[in-house]
């Protein structure tokens, strides 16, 4: 009868070459890549010592092509759960050593069975990607393997946050399951998202091209839009998961940790300074941001796409809110077809994990053109409209500036459930600019006149005074209150906890139908 302590070396034994993936040289290869192993990636991501492993000792079962002589220790992934800063998170790491981390119909399973405990138990799935794609011997099993990812990332979208980081190749099928997720982070130079390969495009329509310009960290951060963030190396990335998911609940049914801050004094006298009094002269909407959220608690998503508008976690008095800001310094902060997708995205991923919602606005309108007419920016623009109509979260907006026909109704205006409106003195409210609406209320007397442009002025100045400023809007109850710039975060402070207890149904309905 075998000694217990026999059984239990061979457990280990077992054990030490799973955790060793696809050998010695292979993770040498990986290193010289500048890429981590699946391993190494975890234990830099969770707390010290709180991994632990799920279903270590599963194996493909597939004896095509030469697959029958050949071992993948747990079939080039590895699942399991953890904690990071204290809070239970879920997560698989695919393992490149192994069938460059190939996805099969075993290696599938294990993920399907930890994003459904991570369901299960209201916590957080984190994707740490590095796979050459579908399993090509295991043929359609590999195919259905990804199908039941999918189908896990769309029905517990909203219900538990998702964050894919991908840290190598991402082809084909596998790009589908980041892009459902509510975050992607991307590695520069080591990682790679598209559907095609280079040597497929060239082969087909004849374009020369790399995989990194196809698909690189920086395409996908500053083009395609595919992507949140650009991380320089491993490391950053996974810095950049922990610090997500300090702004986010552990789930749909959870509310963002409340930090204690102890700031005495929220009165802020540079206010004044930032934003020019000339309406047509630019500035950053930054400096905006950071003299009125806590100190460096401001995180950009987004940064290199659709610059016009900027959007982003950050926390006022401990609080998590989210911010979705015109930025006047690109395209005079008006909302294209990009910006609308952009925001509206992060909007409803605000409302879907309870994270209130901040507008500051400064919008000259949609931005106009033959090419956004013809790309769909109505579509596009309605997302937004949609987006802040449907979220139920704390809403409040702030008008800083100019806030122009339809943009300024898409942008959580009252008419739309926006909880609180502010406005400073100097914002100017209406259909549109007091230069447009003269040259079409006024065309005739313009015309007529013996000094066009000095009655142009003059035109513009008197509508300004009677239209283009927040009185009118206040008198109607449309804006709640015209307030002191310096005293916008002080504001702010009072109306998220006046909001706290906010409960808002909706009719009931199976869902809604978004203008994709």
């Amino acid at each position: 009868m075998a000694d217990i302590y026999e059984k239990l070396n061979e457990l280990y034994d077992k054990r030490r070459k799973i955790e060793l993936g696809g050998g010695d040289d292979k993770i040498e290869k990986q290193h010289q890549r500048g890429k981590l192993t699946a391993r190494e990636r975890i234990e830099l991501l969770l707390d010290t010592g709180t991994f632990v492993e799920l279903n270590p000792f599963m194996e493909h079962r597939c004896t095509d092509f030469g697959l029958a002589a050949k071992i993948g220790p747990g079939d080039g992934v590895v699942t399991g759960y953890g904690k990071v800063n204290g809070r239970p998170i879920y997560l698989f790491s695919q393992d490149f050593t192994v069938f460059g981390g190939a996805l099969g119909e075993m290696h599938a399973k294990k993920i399907a069975n930890v994003m459904d405990l991570a369901a299960r138990n209201g916590a957080p799935i984190i994707g740490l990607n590095d796979s050459g794609g579908a399993r090509i011997q295991e043929g359609v099993l590999s195919l259905d393997g990804y199908g039941h990812i999918f189908y896990r990332n769309a029905i517990y979208s909203g219900v538990v946050p998702q964050i894919s980081v991908i840290m190598g190749p991402c082809a084909g099928g596998a790009v589908y399951s980041p892009a459902i997720t509510d975050f992607v982070i991307m590695v520069e130079n080591t990682s790679q998202m598209f559907i095609t390969g280079p040597k497929v495009i060239e082969t087909v329509t004849g374009e020369s091209i790399s995989t990194e310009n196809l698909g690189g960290a920086t395409v996908h951060n500053s083009i395609s839009g595919n992507a949140h963030f650009a991380a320089a190396d491993e490391e950053e990335a996974l810095k950049l998961v922990r610090i997500l998911l300090s702004y986010l609940p552990q789930s749909c049914e959870e509310r963002p940790l409340l930090y204690e801050r102890h700031d005495t004094d929220d009165y802020r006298p540079d206010l004044t300074d930032v934003i020019p009094f000339d309406s047509l002269r630019p500035y950053d909407v930054r400096k905006v941001i950071r003299q009125v959220v806590d100190d460096d608690t401001f995180l950009e998503i987004q940064k290199d796409f659709a610059k016009n508008i900027v959007i982003g976690f950050a926390r006022i008095k401990g609080e998590a809110v989210g911010l979705v800001c015109n930025q006047p310094k690109v395209m005079a902060g008006s909302l294209d077809i990009d910006s609308s997708d952009k925001a509206a995205r992060f909007i409803r991923l605000c409302d879907s994990f309870n994270i209130p919602i901040i507008t500051f606005e400064d919008v000259t309108g949609f931005f106009p053109g033959v090419k956004q007419e013809h790309g769909g920016i109505i579509r596009h623009g309605a997302k937004i409209l949609y987006a802040y109509s449907e979220a139920t979260v704390p809403k409040i907006t702030v008008i800083l500036r100019k806030a122009y026909g339809g943009a300024y109704v898409a942008l959580n205006s009252k008419s739309i459930g926006a909880d609180v409106v502010f406005s400073w003195p100097n914002a100017e409210i209406a259909v549109m600019g007091p230069q447009g609406a003269v040259n079409i209320i006024f065309a005739k007397e313009i015309e007529g006149s013996k000094a066009p442009d000095v009655t142009r002025t003059e035109l513009i100045d008197e509508y300004r005074d009677k239209f283009a400023n927040p009185y009118i809007a206040a008198k109607h109850g449309i804006v709640d209150d015209v307030i002191d710039p310096r005293e916008t975060r002080q504001k702010l402070i009072q109306a998220l906890e006046m909001l706290r207890t906010k409960k808002e149904e909706r009719p009931k309905r199976k869902h809604g139908n978004i203008p994709l």
